[in-house]
């Protein structure tokens, strides 16, 4: 992948000079870096206020409070999981970051639910049943609130940066709701071969 990249850049800069757009590259080189950076601030502030108010539910014992609420979901999406106060509370916290639209959030929480998954895996070398369901919900997760993308678009001087929220939440539901499906599927199926 990485030489076809580089194909592509030597290529698209050989085609710049042989038509005299030099400059041209190299102001939109620098207006596209300055835009990247403005982009990344104005992100990485957003995470930051978020991981922290993450950190201090997990420490405020809002973890196992929202795993309690979330329970009856999580039985249904991961019906092997044994008894893992630690994992569910993982997943919990997953759940509740992806709904609130912050991905980057998420991914430290489910990377810890997934080695607690891993721990329970009678196989280690085959994903186990939960494992794939994690996967598959925390890839298509439901959000409520896409504050990554708000933020973005409010970067870019947006008129309206919540304007995406109702087509983001359908959208969100159904690839959640097809990825659940799918897995189930193929946890049956993988179920009945063994036999």
């Amino acid at each position: 992948m990485n030489k076809i990249w580089m194909f592509m850049i030597i290529i698209s800069i050989a085609i710049g000079i042989s038509k005299g757009m030099a400059s041209e590259m190299v102001n939109t080189i620098f207006d596209s870096t300055k835009t990247a950076t403005e982009n990344s601030i104005s992100v990485i502030g957003m995470i930051c206020l978020w991981s922290g108010i993450m950190k201090i539910a997990e420490e405020c014992n809002v973890v196992s409070k929202m795993s309690k609420l979330v329970k009856p979901i999580i039985k249904f999406l991961y019906p092997k999981l044994k008894k893992s106060p630690e994992a569910e509370g993982n997943i919990a916290m997953n759940m509740t970051a992806n709904f609130l639209g912050l991905g980057n959030v998420a991914t430290p929480l489910g990377l810890k639910a997934m080695e607690k998954l891993q721990e329970e895996n009678e196989n280690k070398d085959t994903l186990s049943d939960d494992m794939m369901m994690l996967i598959a919900v925390n890839t298509a997760s439901i959000q409520l609130i896409p504050t990554s993308i708000i933020a973005i678009r409010v970067a870019h001087n947006s008129k309206n940066p919540v304007a995406i929220v109702v087509p983001i939440l359908i959208a969100s539901l159904v690839s959640v709701i097809s990825a659940i499906i799918l897995v189930k599927l193929k946890c049956r199926k993988k179920g009945r071969s063994k036999k």
